[in-house]
């Protein structure tokens, strides 16, 4: 790792663990997908000058909730307009996992409507007038990670994508030279739910498309790694980490800083 990289993610782990606040703003929204109303989330630096680089936020299998639109305000505070999108329908929120479930199948069980709400989202975030449009990436976790690989992996004009702890399996490999996006998968060593035949075959998946990407693997770290409230899931193999989460998060904005700057 070179000495400006390093210096970037010793940068950013600063900033995750300064206390110091940007003045960030936010604000719920409505909007739709065919007859579906969705919430948004978006979160920005109001005192930050012109348009910038937007993050769509792609939540875990729970839906829109806390996890989704914290993150939004840490894009925020990063110099980033965050939007934590909702794939399921305003208000479909779950907290035990039979509930997730049934949602996460809903949801997935036709491809075009996903694929119509991610690009919902993408409207509104570039529609936002403290946005870029030109400058776009998408971050996912463990569901939302791999929506946002499907977008990349169908050739989606994305700048970056970023998974976190995010499934990589598919049914429907890219094609050689189909994706745009700068890909950095950020995944627990001790993932149950990601296992390393997973990591491998996605690696092989990636390199035989082209894509130019990246995959981290954390030490100790478990599924939900970047979640507080993960332990309080009650689900086996989920688990907070907290400097997987910080330096996973380091290391996205380390990409980012590569992409748009």
């Amino acid at each position: 790792m070179d000495k400006a990289r390093v210096f970037a993610i010793a940068a950013a782990l600063l900033a995750l663990t300064s206390g110091v606040s940007a003045a960030v703003r936010t604000r719920d929204v409505e909007y739709r997908q065919g007859d579906t109303v969705l919430q948004g989330f978006f979160a920005w630096d109001d005192a930050a000058k012109g348009r910038r680089p937007g993050v769509l936020v792609v939540h875990e299998w729970w839906g829109h909730n806390e996890h989704a639109r914290d993150q939004a305000k840490r894009l925020a505070q990063a110099g980033y307009v965050g939007f934590a999108l909702d794939m399921y329908g305003k208000g479909k929120v779950a907290t035990h996992p039979k509930d997730a479930e049934a949602f996460m199948t809903e949801a997935t069980k036709d491809p075009a409507v996903l694929t119509a709400r991610f690009n919902a989202a993408l409207e509104q975030l570039k529609r936002d007038p403290h946005v870029d449009p030109d400058q776009i990436a998408a971050i996912g976790y463990c569901f939302g990670g791999g929506v946002v690989l499907g977008m990349a992996r169908s050739g989606a004009d994305l700048d970056a994508v970023v998974t976190f702890h995010g499934h990589l399996a598919t049914k429907t490999p890219a094609g050689k030279g189909k994706i745009k996006a700068r890909i950095l998968v950020l995944t627990g060593a001790d993932d149950p739910m990601i296992p390393p035949r997973q990591v491998e075959a996605f690696k092989s998946e990636m390199t035989a498309a082209g894509a130019k990407f990246e995959v981290i693997s954390y030490p100790g770290a478990k599924h939900s790694f970047t979640n507080p409230r993960a332990d309080k899931s009650g689900m086996d193999g989920l688990a907070y980490n907290a400097d997987a989460d910080a330096k996973s998060w380091a290391a996205m904005l380390d990409l980012f800083h590569q992409v748009f700057h």
